[in-house]
């Protein structure tokens, strides 16, 4: 018998010696020290806009408003709360698996014995201690609690637990980068909105003014100054730009439609100023230093939930490679009758008894789950220094154009005024037989072009503070 311990100990020793190493990859936390934008960029300030919660970083009370009706009904973001909840139930499972479990028993049962057998020759001749035989058939009876207990000596189930934890962790901080999404969307439909709407005014106001060219033209052929042509060519530009007030107003219908898709709720008018689209400042995005993206992006912070998730389960995995120690137990009452089920102490039942295992036969399936847990930290790994290139790329991008778009949109402003009065010089010029009608018209398309580019360029300067503000990390708080 000893000699047989001895083998078994030897085996157990073996297979310990025996648990395959893993090596484990270092993400790279490092980061520029700022962004490759303009020289001007401070590269010492660390006033950061994404702590700015929302409702201060935007001013327009109509979109703040929207936003707040899309935080409450949004049915993605609510998806997305259902799945923290689950994380949620899934720690106190794995908290609940390295407590001890106890529960009631209670059970019930009747057994009638063959004469010729050892329990019927006992049950015949053996009398009971009234000069009575044993119950026919014999009843059994029994009440009590059963417990069970694996004890965590190489913590698998701790750290299971403790992943289970970074899980949720990692799911809270979806939520936020959801929140940080959902926002970024809802303002981004509102100023293309505002740009839709500015649009339909530009072209509205251009066919009243073509209109006015027309009768112009109307009057010059009837003094025989210009054609039939002149005045088909401007009819047939009314006509066109009248043509474009459908698309943008579809355009508009579907802009409001998918908004309000993200608001939960359906179709409806959506409130809004476009008036002073134009003269709108966008919000002042103070960007930090770029290690600042580490905490504040939520997306990042995800990753690095999800890379300590992977962490403790290699641990784990590699836990069920060693043996494990279990204790079950039980205590309670037991008697073939009620009258004798709680006669004390003689129907006093208790027992208790420790399992130390080692995994022999399974090993290999063992082997793999703790080289796939491996694999899947390796995986995080990647993806948190993924997350990071990816922010400073993206905050990068949008600063860049954030300057590109101040520039233009500056001399954009200069073109349209100066089309503005060309529009009524070359008017001029054709009343005095200075310059023929194509001129008239092909300043006046200029004019328009210019103006829709301006809106454009516009709409693009607002949605790139946006992403800015999305970017740097805000958008969640």
């Amino acid at each position: 018998m000893k000699k047989l311990a001895r083998i078994l100990l030897i085996i157990i020793l073996f297979q310990q010696c025996a648990v395959p190493p893993y090596t484990q990859k270092s993400e790279n936390r490092q980061t520029p020290d700022k962004f490759s934008v303009s020289k001007s960029t401070n590269s010492n300030d660390t006033t950061n806009s994404a702590i700015l919660p929302w409702k201060n970083f935007f001013n327009d009370t109509n979109l703040i408003q929207l936003i707040d009706i899309a935080l409450q009904n949004n049915r993605e973001l609510q998806i997305v709360i259902q799945e923290i909840n689950i994380a949620k139930n899934n720690v106190r499972l794995k908290k609940a698996q390295y407590l001890p479990f106890i529960g009631l028993v209670a059970g019930a049962g009747l057994d009638k014995p063959a004469r010729y057998t050892f329990n019927g020759a006992v049950e015949e001749n053996v009398l009971f201690t009234e000069d009575k035989k044993f119950p026919d058939p014999f009843s059994d009876l029994l009440l009590g609690a059963r417990f069970s207990w694996e004890i965590d000596i190489w913590k698998k189930l701790r750290n299971s637990k403790k992943a289970a934890v970074y899980k949720y962790l990692s799911t809270t901080e979806g939520k936020n980068f959801m929140t940080s999404r959902l926002v970024a969307e809802v303002a981004t439909l509102y100023y293309e909105l505002l740009a839709l709407d500015n649009l339909l005014e530009i072209t509205q106001n251009n066919i009243t003014i073509l209109k006015d060219a027309l009768e112009i033209v109307k009057q010059e052929k009837q003094y025989a100054k210009t054609t039939e042509l002149a005045v088909k060519r401007f009819e047939a530009e009314v006509l066109k730009n009248q043509s474009k007030i459908y698309y943008i107003q579809q355009e508009i219908t579907q802009t409001e439609n998918q908004l309000n898709f993200l608001l939960g709720r359906f179709p409806q008018p959506i409130q809004r100023n476009s008036k002073k689209f134009i003269d709108t400042e966008p919000p002042v995005v103070q960007t930090g230093v770029p290690s600042q993206l580490l905490r504040n992006r939520p997306d990042i912070r995800m990753a690095e939930m999800e890379l300590m998730a992977t962490r403790l389960e290699v641990k784990s995995a590699k836990a069920e490679l060693y043996p494990s120690l279990g204790i079950n137990g039980i205590a309670g009452f037991q008697g073939f009758s009620p009258e004798y089920l709680f006669k004390t102490p003689s129907s006093i039942i208790w027992g208790i008894v420790g399992e130390f295992i080692q995994p022999l036969v399974n090993r290999n399936a063992l082997k793999a789950n703790y080289f796939s847990a491996i694999a899947q930290q390796n995986k995080a790994a990647y993806e948190f220094e993924q997350k990071v290139l990816n922010a400073y790329a993206e905050t990068s991008n949008q600063l860049a154009y954030m300057e590109n778009l101040r520039q233009a949109l500056n001399l954009k402003k200069q073109q349209v005024e100066t089309l503005n009065q060309s529009i009524d010089v070359s008017v001029n010029l054709f009343k005095n037989a200075r310059a023929d009608y194509m001129e008239v018209l092909l300043t006046q398309r200029d004019a328009l072009e210019a103006k829709f580019e301006l809106v454009e360029t516009k709409k693009q300067q607002m949605i790139t503070t946006i992403n800015l503000y999305r970017s740097l990390g805000g958008g969640w708080k």
